[in-house]
């Protein structure tokens, strides 16, 4: 499953805001705002990728670097929020 998060993020990153360019050197841990990957509205489509694509409410005081600034980050936010989420069910 921690693959298929991570791959997913991944395709959508590579698509949306490197135009498919799969050479670009964007490692897990590598600074997507930093590397200029994305920029603030860059951020919302991430948002909204995250909240369809994966099922899951992503409040306004989630949306901060430590949560959204690397694949990383990213893929272990949605299982944070994957695990509150089944916790509350």
């Amino acid at each position: 499953m921690s693959v298929d998060i991570r791959k997913r993020i991944f395709d959508f990153i590579v698509e949306n805001f490197l135009f498919g360019d799969t050479e670009h050197d964007l490692t897990p841990e590598s600074s997507l705002i930093e590397n200029d990957v994305i920029d603030s509205t860059g951020v919302l489509e991430l948002v909204a990728f995250i909240e369809e694509d994966f099922e899951i409410s992503v409040d306004d005081s989630d949306i901060v670097p430590d949560n959204l600034d690397s694949v990383a980050a990213i893929e272990a936010f949605i299982k944070r929020k994957q695990v509150d989420a089944q916790s509350a069910a």
